[in-house]
């Protein structure tokens, strides 16, 4: 029966890894995949993460199943992290947090309750967007469309076309923001523009849903929550997905959550219920050491002050990177301003190459990035910015 089914395209993001993987150039460089590294080019273990796992070891008591929406101390961290602690969110109960396998995890479980309790909404996603979402949400059976979100003259927000579009969209319908760090453009809404597009998505009586994977890369821990507070109004309904593989460094234990806020502790419960239910057909319940990883980390003042400390530097080597990326594109005499980069939050750069020049990256110099131009900038060190930058002037000038 197998025999009449095709390959299936390699995975926009992961498939060029695995070409990465099996180029023997010995300076290639992978600027694709979303992963943070060090200068250095390895993914770290955070010192804070790796003395927490010390902490769970000694505590661990039993491997027994946890709970369909994992544990109820972290959905209080997770919580706390993101509405930060004595919220009104938080003390009313009217937020309900599941542990998932990931932000992804997240995702899938969002669609298939979009799917299953509001089967006439579309979900509405930013042009452009992280490719993997509107797979999510077509795996799940939901309609997704787009709406502007990039001004690709200016390399900024396209706010106004943002918010027309959004003044048309009909009630009932779903609005994906990113939270920050928007993948793949870095681009990032003001404080004023996400209260401006949090009042015309709440008028028009849409649901906003935010995914929230990159906490503290921006501009901070608590400075980075701006976009989500915008939509933190009485009565007002939120579904937010989150993930702990950038800022905790948990790629591999994949720890996310999925938090739905509703009008009240009631209506939480009620929708709660059917998360449930989406989870226990997927996955039963989730993997417990990732989240208790996190715990330890949020719940030892310690741990907690190092971790933050940690993110920072993250934060601050990738910021370093863009400012020397534009730097020595410079020097090296590539044509255009880049100056833009400079301006962009997160891992992830919308850089403006086209898909012939990222191509010519990849088969003359073993550079890999994803067909839109997307680069992660936490891929470039010290060592391979030259090779880049010579690489980038070569594709750009031809």
């Amino acid at each position: 029966m197998f025999e009449a089914i095709h390959s299936a395209p390699p995975d926009a993001i992961l498939g060029l890894s695995e070409a990465f993987r099996q180029d023997p150039n010995p300076k290639k460089i992978n600027l694709s995949v979303g992963v943070y590294q060090d200068n250095t080019g390895k993914t770290p273990i955070l010192e804070s993460v790796h003395k927490a796992g010390q902490l769970v070891l000694e505590r661990q008591k039993s491997m027994s199943y946890l709970p369909i929406p994992g544990s109820p101390a972290y959905a209080a961290a997770v919580q706390q992290l993101m509405f930060s602690k004595g919220h009104e969110i938080e003390t009313s109960g009217r937020a309900a947090t599941s542990h998932t396998p990931g932000g992804t995890g997240a995702l899938r479980v969002a669609a298939d309750f979009i799917h299953q309790q509001m089967p006439k909404a579309t979900v509405w996603l930013t042009q452009p967007t992280w490719p993997n979402h509107p797979q999510i949400f077509a795996a799940a059976g939901v309609p997704t469309k787009n709406f502007p979100y990039f001004d690709v003259k200016t390399n900024g927000l396209a706010l106004d076309e943002a918010v027309a579009a959004i003044q048309k969209m009909p009630a009932g319908d779903v609005v994906m923001l990113h939270g920050c760090c928007h993948n793949p453009t870095g681009i990032d809404p003001s404080p004023e523009q996400w209260k401006k597009l949090a009042d015309v998505i709440h008028d028009r009586g849409l649901l906003p849903l935010l995914d929230f994977a990159y906490q503290g890369f921006a501009e901070g821990i608590e400075e980075d929550t701006t976009g989500l507070k915008a939509f933190l109004r009485p009565g007002a309904e939120l579904i937010v997905c989150s993930s702990f593989s950038k800022n905790f460094g948990l790629y591999c234990e994949r720890v996310g959550a999925l938090t739905v806020v509703a009008k009240d502790k009631n209506a939480a419960n009620a929708v709660q219920s059917q998360v449930k239910v989406c989870i226990r057909s997927n996955y039963s319940n989730p993997p417990a050491h990732g989240a208790e990883l996190v715990i330890a980390v949020l719940g030892e003042p310690d741990l907690r002050k190092l971790w933050e400390k940690e993110v920072g530097q993250m934060r601050d080597r990738i910021n370093g990177m863009r400012q020397l990326l534009v730097k020595t594109l410079k020097a090296k005499g590539v044509p255009g301003d880049y100056s833009f980069i400079t301006r962009q939050r997160g891992m992830f750069s919308f850089s403006g190459l086209t898909p012939p020049q990222v191509e010519a990256l990849k088969t003359k110099h073993a550079i890999y990035v994803v067909g839109s131009g997307r680069i992660n900038v936490a891929g470039i060190t010290d060592q391979n910015i030259g090779p880049l930058c010579d690489a980038i002037a070569d594709v750009v000038k031809a």
